[in-house]
């Protein structure tokens, strides 16, 4: 996953970005199984038409930022095209549908289903018949228990990235025949569909050896409608070709070849005919859209073209008279100028046989609230920030040039047009200046306040968040909620917090307690009514009743304990992140509205995430999380509550805000553990609920998926949720024009 792009289950069992008691819950309102579910707030767009318009053969050419280091989808460094190599050549048991829905894959399974529960959960597989590897032997239970026995964390030998759902099975083992696979679990498992995708051959998975070593360059035996052909990292490509074994519909192309290709070089790529199917940016689609626009007309000329070599001469001349160095200098310059101006109109006269493909990527961009230490270890100065930002004018202007629908995000584990979605933002309010500022007034952040200069360089050098310090001995009394590194630097407000009781009546219920009540109230009888909730919360959720805002906080910043309210506001630097930088410069005004001001580092690609988020060297950060198809077991590494290790650190999972909660970790293990899909999907929503209280994190908008294609591709491009169909991609014929599919073609 990059720190702006992702891939989806791979990515979430990496930590890596460039780039998972009982406490009783209140009975809450949820959606029943009859409610409607929203949709995808856009439509996939991939040139839909039927296998018989499009051509036998064809070499597809398909940009990826790299050919990966792994093949392997379990390792640590597996990454996006980790992950398009294994859904070409690997069987998949599910695969999402245009709702972000697993739906069962009928080339590899006739059925599969729970046949008991109790005293335990059984799932039976039966596999298609035809299902079988590049090397003749079927599919069949030695291929699932030797998977299952890498991934269950038993064997330390196996260096796997996560073992999720793998380690609740107790064992498994071949039916009434050599096509039927029972799985049996030690304890319940509502997500056991994410298992066993992709499923490796046995000889993949059956010795550490082959698990860590041998599967990270080549693959003995495949399953898929196109087979692993080569891997050439000099030149920087893959080779796929089609399977001759595949037993379902044979692919339409004879190659799909995935060439390396930087982000910032892919127009080029483009241009020169070297690929015919790349993600872009935003910049990259204006050209492109721009040479559509003008296929017809005279060749694009591109900027400075009205330069003429008589028009040169006449500038230099009159600028440097006889100076013949400086006439030599600016004869060169202007023949640069005009080479420069030349390639650009020959690309552009290239790029007209491209069309961008535009929708959504299933993830969404966050802005994130490092709670370790500082002034964002208070909530409420967290939910201050979170009431400060208007999250409408942020989707509007990543999304709104684009032409794509700008709808902020509203929940944590879901997309809209997944079941699990409900716009829970509710729980936490929208924006509201005079609620923020109430909140930072009640924190004791005022206005005008004495500035100790020596103290405010000595915070300003220090970097926020560090790792390794040791739990509040009273943490785990707190209702749940776990900041990391509270101490009593910050005078009595702080002092307070070492007792969240007491602090709650002194504060007016600000503690995490409030939070959950808060989400309480928001789940019961309003939880889909975002229009209403989106905008106010419940009055008086935040703030003591009657707190007014301070006078002339918007005037100027503030301060406390002589220490001025300054948050770091960490960005990548490298090309593609312009739209993250043009969002911190939005959100930087909307909190210097507030009294808060930021400092913004821009910091090298490489060591964005490795140095600064995981590390928790930051305040302020923008990076996004893929929305996954099974929530439960995917999302509840990156909102767990961090727990002090034997060695006195903490371990966060992937939680790099360092803000959890104990109801947010049951009401988890309660869904993952739910066989009942509706009451799992209910729980995972009064979870999203109680994390939108916590503000640890803020979703902002769903990222945009933006494609160049070849004009006569057909069935590829942003595909949004849904599972790339490799067999149904293609060329189209010769006067063939794209169409909706029929059913067989889907």
């Amino acid at each position: 996953m990059t720190h702006d792009g992702v891939g989806l289950r791979a990515v979430m069992r990496s930590v890596a970005f460039l780039t998972a008691g009982a406490l009783a819950v209140p009975a809450l309102a949820a959606c029943s199984a009859d409610e409607e579910v929203a949709k995808p707030v856009a439509a996939q767009d991939i040139a839909p038409a039927t296998r018989d318009r499009i051509e036998d053969g064809g070499t597809l050419r398909w940009a990826v930022d790299a050919v990966p280091q792994t093949l392997n989808t379990f390792q640590a460094d597996a990454d996006a095209g980790t992950s398009r190599i294994a859904g070409a050549v690997l069987p998949s048991l599910y695969r999402l549908d245009s709702n972000g829905t697993p739906q069962l894959n009928p080339d590899y399974l006739e059925s599969a289903k729970i046949v008991e529960s109790e005293p335990k959960q059984v799932v039976l597989y039966k596999l298609n018949q035809q299902a079988v590897w590049s090397d003749g032997r079927e599919i069949g239970a030695a291929d699932f228990a030797a998977q299952w026995r890498a991934l269950s964390g038993k064997d330390s030998a196996y260096w796997t990235a996560r073992n999720a759902g793998y380690d609740r099975i107790e064992k498994i083992e071949q039916g009434k025949n050599n096509l039927e696979v029972r799985v049996t679990f030690s304890r319940p498992y509502a997500d056991w569909k994410s298992l066993f995708s992709p499923l490796y051959p046995k000889d993949v998975m059956g010795t550490a050896d082959a698990f860590n070593d041998g599967a990270r360059t080549k693959l003995q035996a495949t399953a898929g409608p196109f087979t692993l052909q080569k891997i050439d990292h000099k030149d920087g490509q893959v080779l796929l070709t089609r399977n001759p074994h595949w037993w379902g519909r044979p692919a339409k192309l004879s190659e799909i070849a995935l060439v390396a290709v930087p982000r910032d070089k892919r127009t080029e790529a483009l241009a020169a005919d070297k690929v015919d199917l790349a993600e872009i940016d935003p910049e990259e689609a204006g050209r492109i859209t721009l040479a559509a626009r003008d296929k017809g007309t005279a060749p694009l000329q591109g900027p400075g073209s009205e330069l003429t070599p008589a028009k040169a001469l006449r500038s230099w001349a009159v600028a440097h008279g006889s100076d013949e160095k400086a006439a030599s200098d600016e004869i060169k310059a202007r023949n640069e100028q005009r080479t420069a101006v030349a390639t650009y109109a020959g690309q552009q006269t290239a790029l007209r046989d491209f069309v961008v493909r535009k929708s959504l990527e299933p993830a969404y961009t966050q802005l994130a609230l490092n709670g370790s230490e500082g002034p964002l270890a208070d909530e409420r100065v967290r939910r201050a920030v979170a009431r400060a930002i208007n999250r409408d004018e942020l989707a509007k202007i990543v999304l709104g040039p684009l032409g794509l629908p700008a709808v902020p995000v509203g929940s944590h584990l879901a997309l809209s047009g997944q079941p699990a979605y409900a716009d829970n933002s509710g729980a936490l309010g929208g924006q509201d200046t005079k609620e923020a500022q109430a909140l930072l007034a009640d924190a004791g952040w005022v206005p005008g306040g004495p500035v100790n200069e020596q103290r405010q360089k000595k915070d300003k050098d220090k970097a926020a968040g560090p790792e390794g310090k040791k739990a509040d001995s009273d943490a785990d009394t707190d209702d749940g909620t776990f900041i990391v590194g509270e101490d009593d630097k910050n005078g009595e407000a702080d002092r307070d917090r070492k007792d969240p009781k007491d602090h709650a009546e002194k504060q007016g219920n600000h503690g995490q307690q409030h939070a959950d009540d808060q989400a309480d109230k928001h789940l019961d009888g309003r939880q889909y009514a975002p229009k209403d909730n989106r905008q106010g919360g419940a009055p008086g959720a935040y703030a003591p009743k009657g707190t007014a805002a301070p006078a002339g906080a918007a005037a100027g910043a503030l301060a406390k304990d002589g220490k001025a309210l300054t948050l770091r506001f960490v960005l990548p630097s490298g090309p593609g992140s312009e739209s993250l930088r043009t969002v911190a410069d939005e959100i930087s005004r909307m909190l210097e509205r507030i009294g808060i001001r930021t400092e913004t580092s821009k910091v090298p690609d490489d060591s964005y995430f490795k140095d600064h988020i995981a590390s928790g060297q930051y305040d302020l950060a923008l990076y996004s999380w893929p929305a996954s198809a099974f929530p439960a077991t995917d999302a509840r590494p990156i909102y767990a509550k961090p727990v002090p290790a034997a060695d006195g650190s903490l371990a966060v999972e992937q939680n790099y805000t360092r803000v959890g909660t104990d109801q947010v970790d049951q009401l988890f293990d309660q869904a993952i553990a739910t066989l009942d899909e509706d009451e799992s999907r209910s729980l995972v929503r009064k979870a999203d609920a109680r994390i939108w209280a916590a503000a640890g994190s803020i979703p902002l908008y769903q990222r945009p998926q933006l494609t160049a294609t070849r004009l006569n591709l057909a069935n590829a491009g942003s595909f949004g949720f849904q599972t790339p169909l490799y067999e149904n991609m293609g060329f189209l014929k010769k006067g063939a024009q794209g169409g909706t599919p029929t059913k067989k073609d889907k």
